[in-house]
This record gives structure tokens, sequence and C-alpha cells, in this order.
């Protein structure tokens, strides 16, 4: 997804209205009234210390979630919203923050892209994670939400107006997120047992 390819607008929803609303607001206060604006156009951000059940956390954290469940309870059914085969890009809230405050430095005041932009699918996603949690799960595919079928992030203008671009792989980046949430897991399950 190229910064320009925001208009003509087709949001999914009002999530996206109100973003793209956002941005243009953000750029009428920097014409008419001369205040610094960034716009940045976050792509599925992700990390330890982040929202990681209750159903407002990140596909990247959801599994992380389930997998673990899935490992610390002997259960090895995961559940995926639909097909598994929709497609995204993630970045590592580390990079996330470096890339803000590149930003912030940089006197660039159009709309940025900033995530990696290596695509897979949630299928690949729940296999890395697997991978990561030493656990031999059971995927059960069910109907939910899905969001677009596939989005990724087109990092051609970020290194051109940074000379930077995100650099913690998927991978490193899943470890870090999986080792944290499943501790959050285990805690919340030995909370469970004693009140039972």
């Amino acid at each position: 997804l190229k910064e320009e390819d925001a208009y003509p607008a087709q949001p999914q929803d009002a999530y996206g209205w109100q973003k793209l609303i956002s941005e243009r607001l953000y750029m009428h206060y920097r014409e008419d009234f001369g205040i610094e604006t960034r716009i940045v156009r976050f792509h599925n951000i992700f990390g330890p210390l982040g929202t990681w059940y209750g159903g407002r956390e990140k596909a990247p954290a959801a599994l992380c979630r389930k997998i673990a469940e899935a490992k610390l309870t002997s259960n090895p059914e995961v559940e995926i919203w639909g097909d598994g085969e929709q497609t995204r890009s993630f970045c590592y809230i580390d990079d996330c923050v470096v890339g803000i405050h590149k930003l912030m430095q940089s006197d660039y005041d159009e709309p940025l892209n900033l995530g990696q932009d290596r695509l897979v699918t949630i299928n690949q996603l729940v296999d890395m994670i697997a991978e990561i949690a030493g656990a031999q799960i059971t995927r059960k595919h069910v109907p939910g939400p899905q969001g677009v079928r596939g989005r990724n992030s087109d990092n051609t203008r970020l290194r051109q107006v940074l000379g930077w671009e995100p650099e913690i792989s998927l991978e490193e980046g899943l470890a870090r997120t999986y080792t944290w949430i499943e501790e959050q897991v285990q805690v919340k399950l030995e909370g469970q047992s004693i009140a039972n």
C-alpha cells in the first residue's frame, strides 16, 4: 500500500474514515494555522506490554495468546478466523518508536507509511509462533472478522525520506512478544486454578 493509494478513499468501515479524516484535519491545521504536523500510517504494530486478550489485540498478540494457552493447557487446538490466507505486514514496536523519532526530527509533513514490507499469511504467522513456542498445535478455522484480504506497507517513501526502514525481523519481534505473553497467560491460568 503506497501513501498515494489512500485516495480515492474506500475505507472498509468508520475506523478507516476516522483515520483519513484525521489526516486531512492535521493537514488543514498546518496549512491554515502554521502548526507543525507529522502523519504516520502505522501497519500492524505489535510487541510486549500491549493488549494481549479481550478482543482488541492485534493478530500477533492474539495468536501468541492462543498458542500459549494451547501449550500450557495441553489443548493443541487453536482457533483462526477465516481460512488463514489473508495477508499482512507486521512491525515490531521498537522499530515503530525509532521511526516516529526519525520522522519527528525530519521536516517531512505528508503521510508516511511505517511498517515492515514483508508480507505473510496468518497461517504463516501461526507456524512461526508455534515454532517459537515449541508447541504442536492443530488449527481450527472458524468464521470471524478477517478485515481486508491483503495489506502490505510499501516502504519506498520511508526509505527515501528517512534513509531508514524497520530492522527487527518478524521472527525476532514475535519471539520477544511470545515470551512476554506466555508469562501473562501463565499468571492468568495460575490465578484461575487458585480461584477454582
